[in-house]
């Protein structure tokens, strides 16, 4: 029996520092499959594996026609709805459509891309996620509540290693905002709960923290922020700038999801400009805002960023009239 570069168990049992040792049969066993742990094995390719990129010979586009063709329709009331509330906002069925189509002009494939995502915890959050998982697979994700990049320089870092050699990122990011179908912003509908819950639930409580200090009621406090609620007080403190913002809005719930935004943008573009030395073939940075609907209606997304970044990590085009 060998372990590790090919030292002989023989010459290990009767080495003095071991001499008094005894190994059982289990032992043995167990010290021989641990050294077929470190056989070398030949990498395999992405391809093949069923955990991210696709396999397969179907374009983007065709993917994401066939996702869509399981959507509804859009529904005129709610499209109405959405869009003279959120001026700019398209159906995420519209948008997917135009991203695949345009990144394909480009090069990015099922096959070459990993997409990587800055988005809420919410479930209503994966709705945008899983539709873009079944075009580029599984993604690589950087976010936490409200969609804040919390996996930060060192999860971009990691993740630029995963892209494939020769490969694209598609890196999507934003808070989400719920209306319900009577047009109240910042609740929504869900699916087998009677109650018309928040939407975002972290931005709401965030939004009430600030409101609190500037409305002069915020208790005065020496606890210091808890490892067990860190991101909450952290998007807490990112939304400070935007009190006097808020307060001054027409429609404080409505305003929230663009402050959260601003926000994110800052931060997510820096870990980029930090990071851009990892992108290999090229990135494109698609960001804005997450607009939930009822369990059986089209969410929408209102864009506000479509980046195109070169191998050099240059920000080389603005993409987003395309998606207009």
């Amino acid at each position: 029996i060998f372990i590790g570069n090919d030292t002989p168990l023989n010459l290990l049992l009767n080495s003095s520092s071991i001499s008094t040792m005894k190994l059982s049969v289990a032992s043995l066993a167990l010290l021989a499959a641990s050294a077929s742990a470190f056989t070398a094995v030949t990498p395999s390719g992405r391809a093949s594996t069923s955990l991210n990129i696709l396999a397969g010979t179907q374009s983007a586009t065709e993917r994401v026609a066939n996702v869509m063709a399981a959507r509804p329709e859009e529904n005129e009331a709610i499209d109405a709805l959405v869009k003279s509330n959120f001026p700019g906002a398209i159906s995420n069925k519209a948008m997917e459509t135009k991203v695949a189509s345009i990144l394909e002009a480009k090069g990015f494939t099922p096959a070459n891309t990993l997409l990587c995502t800055s988005l809420c915890c919410d479930e209503l959050a994966r709705n945008l996620e899983d539709d873009l998982n079944k075009v580029y697979g599984h993604n690589f994700n950087l976010g936490g509540l409200s969609g804040f990049p919390f996996a930060g320089n060192t999860g971009f870092g990691a993740m630029s290693a995963h892209v494939p050699d020769d490969g694209f990122c598609l890196l999507v990011h934003g808070p989400h905002v719920g209306i319900s179908k009577d047009g109240v912003i910042g609740k929504v509908e869900r699916s087998g709960i009677a109650l018309v819950d928040n939407c975002c639930g972290s931005a709401i409580a965030a939004s009430n923290y600030l409101k609190g200090i500037t409305d002069g009621g915020a208790k005065i406090t020496t606890k210091l922020q808890q490892f067990s609620d860190f991101q909450q007080g952290a998007v807490q403190e990112l939304i400070l700038p935007h009190g006097k913002r808020l307060n001054d809005a027409d429609n404080r719930m409505k305003e929230l999801p663009y402050a959260l935004y601003d926000s994110q943008d800052i931060l997510v573009r820096d870990i980029i400009n930090g990071g851009k030395g990892g992108i290999k073939q090229g990135l494109a940075l698609l960001s804005g805002i997450q607009i939930n609907t009822g369990p059986d209606t089209l969410d929408y997304f209102h864009p506000l960023r479509f980046d195109y970044y070169d191998a050099d990590g240059n920000l080389v085009e603005n993409m987003l009239p395309y998606l207009r």
